[in-house]
């Protein structure tokens, strides 16, 4: 293991003997190599109507004809992917074990809660491999774990890694590493360590493995929990890089499918020249900073990360029993990436929105009057985006 000391970090001492932890489950798939869905959430609603403003989405449909079509309509499952099986292991899970639920395993500690989550970056790392864009997946690897302990509202203390490949290319490991620790330095805590395993004929020449773990803390009193949330509540929406770090085995079969290499320009980009290689690899957007500046404003009362499953499995997990979202259609922008995936793979609507973020990383459900000063105020470092409220009822429903 790699190590290292962090004095900056204080921990709280406490009996913790009368205390109980509550647990994480996420379930990762491996079709080829590794990931899929993230199954876990917390919750938020409230009473008063609020107006939507919406914005006209941008139509990359035109630049798309050439590519469209091929055949048949492309599904996760089709990919390798079942998002209905993760959740049946989740329940079987539930069974042996008590109290899991969010996406962070909460553990107490005096007058705090350590918040622990773990991941990894999936089958994005068959396009690094193919790319040879090594220095922004660690980004990746530490975003998928710090914004799920966000959630709760606990800041990152620490992070930890583990490498695995079958033989050591220095040189490309510490791109990775530097990664990792770009993304650290983003979400202000600290690499406190990792595990750099050399494993001969485990895995394909050039290929490796990755892992990430967090670990953060917030006081007993200021965990966001979703409890408070009721119908009328605001959803409010921080914009995404792009695909991040999720249903990458469905990407791959929609590039394989298509006319266009790694290589060549991302069609309907107004203008904006990117290869679509450079688009797909765009690194995971780090939501700590924002997610936390805008929690000490108060008026937040739950949070979802846009992992495996998109909206329409992430979102209803953050309520109460008896309420559900109401998502409003063109009141945000959806980056031409996703439209370029859908048009490709002729994959369905509702396979879009439970498979990709559709450039809404995180959702915050609040109160009305905080949502007027978060939309007036926004943040640094992304897109804030009115999408919806909190109703009565279950389930998201597209408006």
């Amino acid at each position: 293991m790699r190590a290292s000391f962090a004095p900056s970090i204080e921990l709280f001492s406490s009996d913790i003997s009368t205390n109980k932890a509550t647990l994480q489950f996420n379930t990762t798939f491996r079709p080829h190599l590794f990931k899929g869905s993230q199954l876990s959430l917390m919750t938020s609603s409230n009473d008063e109507k609020t107006k939507i403003k919406q914005m006209k989405r941008i139509s990359v449909v035109s630049c798309l004809k050439s590519e469209r079509g091929k055949g048949e309509s492309l599904t996760y499952k089709d990919a390798g992917v079942d998002i209905d099986a993760g959740a049946e292991l989740v329940r079987r899970i539930s069974k042996m074990v008590s109290g899991i639920g969010g996406f962070g395993g909460l553990f107490p500690l005096g007058d705090s809660y350590l918040v622990a989550g773990t991941d990894g970056v999936g089958t994005k790392l068959k396009l690094a491999f193919e790319t040879g864009i090594h220095d922004t997946i660690g980004i990746d690897l530490v975003a998928m774990s710090v914004n799920d302990i966000v959630t709760s509202g606990a800041r990152p203390l620490f992070f930890l890694d583990y490498f695995a490949t079958s033989h050591l290319d220095v040189d490309l490991a510490e791109k990775v590493i530097k990664g990792i620790v770009d993304g650290c330095k983003q979400s202000e805590c600290a690499l406190l360590g990792g595990e750099t395993a050399e494993m001969p004929n485990f895995y394909a020449d050039g290929e490796y493995d990755l892992s990430g773990f967090a670990v953060g803390i917030v006081k007993k009193d200021s965990v966001i929990d979703g409890k408070n949330i009721v119908a009328g509540d605001v959803l409010i929406g921080l914009s995404s890089s792009g695909v991040h770090s999720n249903g990458f085995s469905l990407v791959r079969r929609v590039v394989a499918k298509s006319d266009l290499s790694l290589k060549d320009q991302l069609p309907g980009n107004n203008d904006k020249r990117i290869t679509l290689g450079e688009a797909l690899m765009a690194p995971t957007t780090i939501y700590v900073k924002q997610v936390l500046n805008i929690i000490e404003k108060e008026g937040v009362k739950g949070i979802a990360h846009i992992t495996g499953g998109g909206f329409t499995d992430n979102i209803p997990r953050v309520f109460p029993e008896g309420l559900g979202a109401a998502i409003y259609n063109d009141s945000w922008e959806v980056p031409a990436v996703f439209r370029w995936i859908e048009e490709v793979g002729g994959i369905e609507e509702a396979e879009m929105r439970r498979t990709f973020n559709m450039g809404i990383g995180m959702v915050l459900v609040v109160s009305p009057e905080a949502a007027a000063r978060i939309l007036e105020e926004g943040t640094e470092g992304c897109t804030i985006y009115q999408i919806g409220e909190v109703i009565h009822g279950d389930g998201v429903t597209y408006l």
